[in-house]
């Protein structure tokens, strides 16, 4: 397949067309999408859509399944970066 370009938190990355945003995060640094109200680092756990722990912003829109969102060019991910 052919790389494309994403953004992640606005940085250009390149990455194969049609993978999930969820891959795409964890080859790019993380794969922590969000924090818990209790602020536990969270990331993909089944790769299907159940757990809903890889809700990402994706395109503006909230919520996003990353695990089933697969990058095309352009795609705009924003999500917690870790904090050390």
């Amino acid at each position: 397949m052919a790389e494309i370009t994403i953004y992640i938190n606005q940085q250009a990355v390149q990455v194969e067309a049609g993978i999930s945003v969820a891959s795409a995060l964890a080859m790019h640094g993380s794969a922590v999408t969000r924090y818990s109200v209790s602020g536990t680092a969270r990331a993909p756990l089944c790769g299907m859509g159940v757990c809903q722990e890889c809700r990402s912003t994706i395109n503006g829109v909230q919520h996003q399944l990353a695990c089933q969102t697969p990058c095309v060019a352009g795609l705009r991910v924003e999500r917690c970066e870790v904090v050390r």
